[in-house]
């Protein structure tokens, strides 16, 4: 597979920040991304923290796509760690979240020897369920006023994997089947591809 990943870099920082600016639109309430250079700064020194991981992914072109990254890491008997992404426009909904995160899935269970992982959703952000639907993440559970973004504690859904459910969907050449659609009831799913859609 081809690697569209980067390492989170100061030298690309303006391009980032660029980037944050023109998708305030697509972000909404949903993620709250570094938007000033002090706050930008924060963001790379939190990610060198050994509960931390953060990838950036990128175009062909190695433009900038969005963001993914791995919070809270707890190691001992739970091995787990939070994802948090969001894509920038106008590359959003190309695939291209989708093939980064199936990655960063990857590496987590089989390099960083994580046992789980858990995706925050707030309700009404569709393509963000949709991109875990597509990974095989399975719908937890609802907590209201879980996560505070934007300045409001929002509802959220708790979606998960475990590195069993993900090994056991992939090949000796780590190419990934697509599992069947889960999802809550009273929320509307539908039968996902992988590398189609809206990745968020």
């Amino acid at each position: 597979m081809r690697s569209i990943l980067a390492v989170p870099s100061r030298q690309r920082r303006d391009e980032f920040l660029t980037a944050v600016a023109r998708s305030r639109e697509l972000h909404r309430h949903w993620a709250s991304p570094p938007r000033t250079v002090e706050a930008f700064e924060a963001y790379l020194k939190r990610i060198k923290k050994p509960a931390y991981v953060g990838y950036w992914v990128r175009t062909d072109a190695n433009e900038l796509v969005g963001v993914i990254n791995i919070n809270e890491i707890v190691r001992g008997t739970f091995l787990s760690g939070y994802l948090g992404y969001y894509a920038f426009v106008p590359h959003n909904g190309r695939g291209y979240m989708t093939e980064g995160l199936r990655t960063v899935v990857s590496q987590a269970f089989r390099e960083l020897r994580l046992h789980r992982l858990e995706a925050n959703i707030q309700p009404d952000n569709e393509p963000s369920r949709r991109l875990v639907q597509r990974l095989g993440f399975r719908y937890e559970g609802f907590s209201p006023r879980y996560l505070k973004v934007g300045g409001r504690w929002r509802d959220h859904e708790r979606w998960a994997l475990t590195a069993e459910e993900w090994l056991s969907r992939t090949n000796v050449a780590g190419e990934y089947a697509v599992p069947p659609d889960r999802g809550p009831v009273g929320v509307l799913s539908e039968r996902v591809r992988v590398r189609s859609g809206h990745g968020a």
